[in-house]
């Protein structure tokens, strides 16, 4: 069953002032505690949610032209990777993988109920820990700890 026939609407989420927002229509092909680098370095935080949607799913419900209100960086390192922020707040919102033909939200901008939890977490809510030989901290959450990506590289613990 697709997430927006178990929802009956798409997932939503946006940037911290709501400027840029977006609408996924399928549950995340990858979600997960992401403790890379490169992750860390760019949210200034231990670890972050990443979700991974193809990009069939994924689409921006802000009005257009799109790139008025988003500025993007490639992590050199990373060429295929472009993430895009919010001119307004300076949020990133999401990720754009060329290699995947993916793109990545972070959990945190998911849209919240009422009590401030992030909606349908049962379909959204991560599976693992990737990148886990970087962690900045240890985590005792009953989750596989993933070299790389989970069932894609080494296991952990």
């Amino acid at each position: 069953m697709s997430l927006s026939q178990a929802l009956n609407a798409p997932l939503r989420g946006s940037c911290f002032c709501g400027t840029i927002s977006y609408a996924l229509s399928a549950k995340p092909v990858l979600s997960a505690y992401c403790h890379c680098t490169n992750c860390q370095r760019l949210t200034g935080c231990p670890f972050v949610h990443t979700l991974h949607f193809a990009a069939v799913h994924f689409s921006w419900t802000f009005p257009e032209p799109h790139d008025a209100q988003l500025d993007f960086y490639r992590i050199p390192n990373k060429p295929h990777k472009t993430r895009c922020r919010c001119k307004t707040c300076g949020a990133t919102v999401a990720s754009y993988n060329t290699d995947t033909n993916c793109w990545s939200v972070w959990g945190a901008h998911l849209q919240r109920d009422i009590n401030g939890r992030i909606e349908d977490w049962d379909l959204v809510q991560p599976t693992a820990h990737i990148f886990y030989a970087t962690s900045m901290l240890n985590i005792n959450d009953g989750l596989g700890k993933w070299e790389g990506y989970e069932n894609r590289s080494a296991r952990l613990s």
